[in-house]
């Protein structure tokens, strides 16, 4: 019940975004975020003062369950390795798009897990990882990752009049995931596995493996889905 209350206190009603979830037109995420998210960095920013993580966690998934599901995310230009730009909506299969930094640590099993299942399950779903960074810096990261996995960049100081980039980046944090349908809808917003640095390996690979596992069996299950319910709006047709 506490629980409850507080999540109205943070968002005063439970938004329509995850539940209206098969509406063609859904907002995107930028309106989304411009309408929650003031609420909740004022409760979240106390939280985490507090270093009440276990609060901070709850609040920020409840922002994502109750008011950024369902929506679209923004279909922002970013570029590539070759410093073409891409679009969003170049993509045609579910997305498994990550956000990363530089200066951001993985974990010791994070990337060989990820370049494992990206490995297994490219032919299903398009993994991106998307650097807030420069295009050397992007480029040399890029070789530890397996071919499966699109790398693309944005350097701040060549896109600093995006209001998209700066929403997507600063909103939310990063690294942060974000698990898209084939319309670019968001089934869901996660963020990275944390654990001590310094443990074995194998341990460290198996808590990534099990995350990305857990996410990427969700983009193929919403997919599988989706595809039998429009199958059957063709036959009722």
């Amino acid at each position: 019940m506490l629980r409850f209350l507080l999540v109205l206190n943070i968002f005063f009603v439970v938004s329509s975004y995850g539940q209206n979830y098969g509406q063609k037109d859904p907002v995107f995420l930028t309106e989304a975020l411009s309408s929650h998210l003031p609420k909740y960095k004022e409760h979240a920013d106390k939280a985490y003062h507090q270093q009440n993580i276990e609060r901070a966690d709850f609040l920020f998934d409840s922002l994502v369950d109750h008011c950024l599901k369902g929506s679209r995310l923004d279909n922002f230009k970013v570029k590539d390795l070759k410093k073409e730009p891409v679009n969003l909506v170049d993509f045609k299969k579910p997305i498994y798009l990550m956000t990363y930094a530089s200066w951001v640590v993985p974990t010791e099993g994070e990337i060989p897990a990820l370049n494992e299942l990206a490995a297994k399950f490219g032919e299903q779903v398009d993994f991106v990882l998307l650097f807030w960074d420069q295009h050397e810096t992007a480029k040399k990261l890029a070789e530890k990752y397996h071919k499966n996995i699109e790398i693309l960049y944005v350097d701040e100081l060549q896109n600093n009049s995006s209001y998209v980039i700066k929403n997507l980046k600063h909103s939310l944090g990063f690294p942060t995931t974000f698990l898209l349908d084939k319309d670019k809808r968001i089934i869901d917003i996660r963020r990275q596995v944390s654990h001590p640095y310094g443990i074995e390996f194998q341990k460290s690979f198996n808590l990534n493996h099990d995350s990305f596992s857990e996410a990427i069996s969700l983009l193929l299950i919403n997919d599988s889905s989706q595809y039998s319910q429009n199958l059957g709006e063709e036959t009722a047709l």
